[in-house]
């Protein structure tokens, strides 16, 4: 992508690291600030619809949702302008800023938004005893652990495989935890829809709700309160809120575990000792989840 569009830059451009998917850098010109993300193409789980997702979030920001300004995107590079605000902990938000986030999830899945592609899930990995032999014959630091959940990630793939969704499929952000979100005064600063498209509701509902409140009952529920304030319609309760999540950090985990297999710096996405870090808190932290699925569906009641 040609930057030139945005300016004469007032220093050189600096890399701001901790991205689990991209890279990105932070772009100071005498118009502003921008922040420049890099795409990773060279292993990407699934294909990315840039001007699908640019499209969404041009209607978004245009709706008043707090995010930065998309301000260019093609195949490879995503451009905003760059906010400031308060990195959010992995720990409970406040009642009052998950109430807002539940607004802001109703008022987006309100928006009137063509989408031209399917919701496009990837394939259920199977692999796992397989991989775990290579992480054994590699020396992966987290081998052991692997191996003797075996069992239990082949569960989850059958769980992830065959759980009903019950609707309503909204478009959506899908990608709403931490890491994503800023605090600006308080309040909520949505950050990274690269990943945005079709996709349950009880899952993008759940995923949020559990990623932001830390299985803190009061805050999950201040999210479904505030979804409902802004106008959306709870699905029924059941598993299906919570299959997307473990859906998704189950292939998370097992790209890292393959990126880590192969012990070699990729040339875009995650460094290696940040792969070696999500596999190893995919393969320690997902049974555990996976196990307490019985006490997660007790929060939606």
């Amino acid at each position: 992508m040609d930057l030139s569009q945005l300016g004469t830059p007032t220093g050189p451009m600096t890399r701001v690291h901790g991205g689990y998917a991209n890279r990105m850098y932070r772009l100071d010109t005498e118009l502003g600030s921008f922040a420049v993300k890099e795409l990773n193409v060279l292993d990407r789980r699934y294909a990315y619809r840039a001007q699908d997702v640019f499209r969404f979030e041009r209607a978004a920001f245009a709706a008043g949702i707090p995010m930065p300004e998309p301000i260019a995107a093609d195949d490879r590079t995503l451009v905003h302008r760059w906010v400031e605000g308060e990195k959010v902990p992995e720990e409970p938000v406040a009642p009052s800023y998950a109430f807002e986030i539940g607004e802001i999830l109703a008022r987006l899945h309100a928006l009137d938004v063509t989408w031209t592609h399917d919701a496009g899930e990837e394939a259920i990995p199977r692999d796992w005893s397989e991989l775990a032999q290579k992480a054994v014959a590699t020396g992966q630091p987290w081998a052991g652990e692997l191996s003797a959940q075996v069992e239990t990630f082949e569960a989850i793939a059958d769980f992830v495989d065959t759980c009903e969704r019950p609707g309503p499929v909204v478009l959506t952000h899908k990608d709403i935890q931490p890491w994503n979100l800023l605090a600006r005064e308080g309040r909520p600063v949505v950050l990274d829809w690269e990943l945005s498209g079709l996709l349950d509701l009880s899952g993008e509902l759940g995923s949020t709700a559990l990623s932001i409140s830390q299985e803190e009952p009061a805050v999950f529920r201040a999210v479904l309160d505030g979804y409902v304030a802004g106008g959306g319609k709870l699905p029924p309760p059941g598993p299906s809120w919570f299959v997307f999540m473990v859906g998704g950090w189950l292939g998370h985990t097992r790209w890292n575990v393959m990126r880590c297999l192969a012990g070699v710096e990729a040339g875009a996405g995650p460094e290696l000792a940040l792969s070696q870090e999500s596999a190893g808190n995919g393969v320690r932290g997902l049974p555990g989840l996976f196990r307490r699925l019985p006490e997660l569906e007790a929060l939606l009641s």
